[in-house]
């Protein structure tokens, strides 16, 4: 085996990822250290990571069928290997089945499991053998089965989805998220117009398309060297388009006074200062200092201006910010992420239903806390990357019953013709990744500070 095998190394990353640590992290990490790592056996590695998180379900369901003892019964670091070799098996057909089989045995030998090489040899050869006739459920006659089993979905995420949206709708979304995200950067315009960055990438031999909705957007469909162009100049920021969306929903304005309430990683707090000329005044909170100081880095790249970052739960009321005080407020809530399932894959299988309810009465709490602050006449904007009742309409309900001295607005009112088609009838914006060009799901909700 190579120095850095890729093989080897998605192990690694798939250890962290169930010790707690986020796949994008751990793999950008390994990545960084192995900066000598071929471009195919780069791909290769992210292939097998987000893979095996992505379909999980699949090859569990997949594995049940060779091997005697239950799966939870298999000791963890034997699963992974599992779960590496019949991704390769099942899901990629570039690599032959007796390659993958080889590869999974030695490096369970490197990982010094030989005690359970023939384990996994005879197992990863009877799916090789039977995977023709692996009984996978029917999605028309067994839903729940199908999304389970097929689309990988706990079951409790099943149930919901089902139950909100319907079998129909539910199979595409689910399909949907089983899909690589979509590739795409938000152009600084502080720096730089969308059709110049176009000119640019093209010149460098990327393939690139702005973007359906958001005027700053690009989509990079592929070519070129591993940097984009203008990374250290900062003319674009790595953001999905529904991100995007949300500080044109707020609409700041030069010379207003504005809070971004969870502002870590900085993405939409940047857009801000953009969307304002650098003429507006952001004060940024996290509950994460160390998350804030991406923020203040992610400014001083974009040449972001007028930000000013303050750790601070905002949970409990802020005594360091006036009442009455501020023009515009974001409050872009930690939320259960649902809608970013293609970015982070194992947030399918951390995710449990008791969490939707705890994140409901945080993200209340952050409105409450957030709501004196907004002058009259003001404008609040509540947005996150999920679906969920609990946390969005929910949520909502629950605000508006609190303070009556906010109105809800219908965003309709204020967007691009072009854009109508991400709004329901209540004006509120709700985007899907299989209806709506392959952005994540968002939601979000404006009102105003009436008295």
């Amino acid at each position: 085996m190579k120095k850095n095998d890729p093989r080897k190394m998605a192990w690694e990353i798939l250890a962290r990822v169930d010790e707690g640590m986020f796949s994008d992290v751990a793999l950008d990490a390994a990545l960084s250290v192995a900066s000598q790592l071929e471009d195919r056996d780069r791909a290769l590695l992210t292939e097998l990571v987000y893979g095996v998180l992505r379909y999980r379900g699949r090859l569990d369901f997949a594995l049940s069928h060779c091997c005697r003892q239950p799966l939870r019964k298999v000791e963890p670091a034997v699963l992974r290997l599992l779960r590496l070799g019949c991704y390769q098996i099942l899901l990629l057909d570039r690599i032959p089945a007796r390659a993958a089989v080889h590869e999974t045995v030695e490096l369970a030998k490197r990982l010094g499991l030989s005690r359970a090489a023939g384990f996994v040899n005879g197992i990863l050869r009877a799916l090789d053998r039977s995977r023709q006739s692996i009984p996978w459920p029917d999605a028309a006659t067994a839903p729940l089965a199908y999304l389970q089993q097929v689309l990988s979905l706990p079951k409790w995420l099943a149930e919901a989805w089902l139950k909100d949206f319907g079998p129909t709708e539910a199979l595409a979304l689910a399909e949907a998220m089983l899909q690589a995200a979509p590739f795409t950067v938000r152009v600084n315009s502080l720096q730089q117009g969308r059709e110049d960055f176009l000119a640019t990438l093209t010149a460098a031999g990327y393939r690139a398309a702005a973007s359906a909705y958001a005027p700053e957007g690009v989509l990079i469909e592929g070519g070129g060297p591993r940097r984009l162009p203008g990374d250290e100049q900062g003319t674009y920021q790595l953001q999905d388009q529904a991100s995007m969306l949300i500080g044109h929903l707020l609409a700041p304005q030069p010379g207003e006074r504005l809070l971004d309430a969870c502002a870590a990683p900085g993405g939409k707090t940047t857009h801000l200062a953009a969307l304002a000329d650098n003429r507006a005044e952001i004060v940024a909170l996290d509950i994460s200092a160390a998350r804030l100081a991406l923020v203040e880095q992610g400014a001083r790249r974009l040449g972001a201006q007028g930000i000013s970052c303050r750790a601070w739960d905002l949970t409990s009321s802020p005594d360091f910010l006036d009442n009455d005080s501020f023009d515009g407020i974001l409050v872009d809530a930690p939320c259960s992420g649902l809608g970013t399932l293609r970015r982070n894959p194992e947030s399918r299988w951390r995710r449990q239903p008791a969490d939707l309810s705890t994140n409901a009465e945080r993200q209340l709490a952050i409105l409450d806390r957030a709501a004196p602050l907004l002058r009259i006449g003001g404008r609040l904007l509540y947005s996150l990357c999920t679906f969920t009742r609990e946390e969005t309409d929910g949520v909502v309900q629950g605000f508006l019953a609190a303070h009556p001295e906010f109105q809800r607005i219908d965003l309709r009112s204020q967007v691009p013709s072009a854009w109508l088609e991400l709004f329901d009838e209540q004006g509120t914006l709700r985007t899907w990744p299989h209806r709506h060009g392959g952005m994540d799901a968002f939601f979000a909700v404006a009102f105003r500070r009436c008295s």
